[in-house]
């Protein structure tokens, strides 16, 4: 709140304040993703657009084809096509993603 007191007056600081805090705030909403993604416990809890929103920050590239939404990403043989459930996604793609997370040890997460 400081450094937006502070730089009132001028346009681009209150952005790139705005912007840096956006950015922290997505970071902790993906990490707390990505846990409950690797947990495991609660695929069929996970909204659609957060797991979207977590592949593009992995680095995928998103192409849609009607309800299907295709991802790739160079250095990954997979190829992930998911669709929602009304605002969910679904189960089994979910551990998909968990697996691929997994096997190219992206996002931070180790395989044991």
């Amino acid at each position: 709140m400081r450094l937006l007191r502070f730089a009132r007056n001028d346009n681009v600081t209150i952005l790139s304040a705005f912007v840096l805090v956006a950015k922290s705030y997505y970071m902790g909403v993906d990490d707390k993703l990505l846990d409950k993604i690797l947990r495991g416990t609660s695929d069929a809890n996970i909204r659609f657009v957060e797991l979207c929103r977590l592949l593009y920050n992995l680095g995928f590239k998103e192409r849609i084809r009607g309800s299907h939404h295709i991802y790739a990403k160079e250095g990954v043989e997979e190829i992930l096509n998911l669709q929602p459930k009304g605002a969910m996604a679904k189960p089994y793609q979910v551990k998909q993603v968990r697996n691929i997370i997994l096997k190219y040890k992206m996002g931070g997460a180790t395989c044991d």
